[in-house]
């Protein structure tokens, strides 16, 4: 359980911002993805062992219920035979009574202890969910960055006139320039030939109307 923890401090609880800052020039999402696989895996582990903790728990919980059941049991029988004068049976009985009352004690002790360590474990738990989520949104914030590099890198290349590279590129930009350029006046072109020719033939409506009012 120590050896488990101290890993769990190390690789999980630790504050990894600084290192993975330092690093992040180099190969920052692998570099992430690998912190993300160890706090997963030790995660995991601490997920499995609150769940075999609440199994112990309840485990202890029925066990104590039953030796309760058994002190009572055993301490009644144990007034009814020295009721009945049945000194044999009365021992017998007191001398289950006494083991089963020891194992009440016993058994509430180590109820309480668990429950306690349970409350520490699902604390830990918690603690390292909320860290992984930080180190996941990490990883984003890292990848984000690293798309944006990558783009003005590439971005870069296609605008640098002294690159050979980028000549070809900003030729290639320069006839979808041109084409849009082309294809806009065609557009403009015909919008207004069209927009003309509406208005002509609203203008020749308005004249043969006023034409037919003056005959009139």
């Amino acid at each position: 359980m120590t050896n488990l923890f101290t890993r769990i401090k190390n690789t999980v609880l630790a504050d990894l911002h600084e290192a993975l800052d330092q690093k992040e020039n180099k190969n920052p999402i692998a570099l992430l993805n690998q912190y993300l696989r160890e706090s997963e895996q030790e995660t995991e582990k601490v997920r499995k062992l609150v769940e075999r903790q609440y199994r112990l728990r309840d485990e202890f919980t029925k066990e104590l219920h039953q030796a309760s059941e058994m002190a009572a049991k055993r301490k009644y029988q144990a007034e009814v035979a020295a009721k009945a004068g049945e000194e044999e049976l009365y021992q017998f009985a007191q001398s289950e009574l006494q083991q089963y009352a020891a194992r009440v004690e016993r058994l509430s002790a180590s109820l309480e202890q668990t429950k306690g360590q349970l409350g520490e474990l699902e604390r830990k738990y918690e603690e390292m969910k909320h860290k992984l989520k930080d180190m996941q949104l990490r990883r984003m914030e890292l990848m984000g960055r690293e798309n944006v590099t990558r783009a003005n890198q590439r971005m870069n290349q296609v605008l640098d006139s002294n690159n050979t590279y980028s000549d070809k590129a900003f030729s290639r930009f320069k006839d979808i320039e041109n084409y849009l350029d082309g294809l806009e006046h065609k557009v403009n072109s015909s919008y207004y030939r069209s927009t003309i020719d509406a208005r002509v033939a609203e203008l020749e409506k308005n004249i043969k109307l006023e034409e037919s009012k003056s005959i009139s």
